[in-house]
């Protein structure tokens, strides 16, 4: 099973544990990583995460992002396939960067796409043409668990 964790996915263990919200989350995602990290799941990095990753000017989270993403089994380079499903994806109103990141996904062959983002969450379920499952944390877990 292969598993796209776009960056707010990526970043949610170390976002304040305050809101229940986001403790949930955090605890999910870190239990998807432990399946990544015993093989039970397969995790899929993109050019889209390294190049969003890498602007991150907080350090800490730049090299837990990068910790993360050198786990990955598969790494997809932005091709004109890529760009082109993009596209597409951005005419329905998902942002730019995002849009990338999900046809990526696509593109890598991903089961599930993870992202924190409602708006985004709520505008990619929206498409009946995907080719990867788009996600919450709490929902990929519940998914992915053995």
């Amino acid at each position: 099973m292969k598993i796209y964790l776009d960056n707010c996915s990526l970043q949610r263990p170390l976002d304040d544990k305050t809101q229940i919200r986001i403790a949930l989350e955090a605890e999910a995602i870190l239990s998807v990583l432990a399946l990544c990290e015993s093989g039970v799941v397969e995790l899929i990095a993109s050019e889209t995460l390294l190049f969003e990753t890498r602007r991150n000017p907080n350090v800490s989270r730049l090299e837990h992002a990068l910790e993360v993403l050198s786990q990955a089994k598969t790494f997809v380079h932005v091709n004109e396939e890529i760009e082109n499903r993009a596209k597409e994806f951005t005419a329905i109103g998902i942002k730019p960067l995002d849009a990338l990141h999900l046809a990526s996904a696509e593109h890598a062959q991903a089961d599930y796409f993870c992202t924190c983002d409602d708006k985004f969450l709520k505008k990619a379920k929206s498409r009946t043409d995907l080719k990867t499952k788009v996600v919450s944390p709490i929902q990929l877990i519940e998914e992915v668990a053995p």
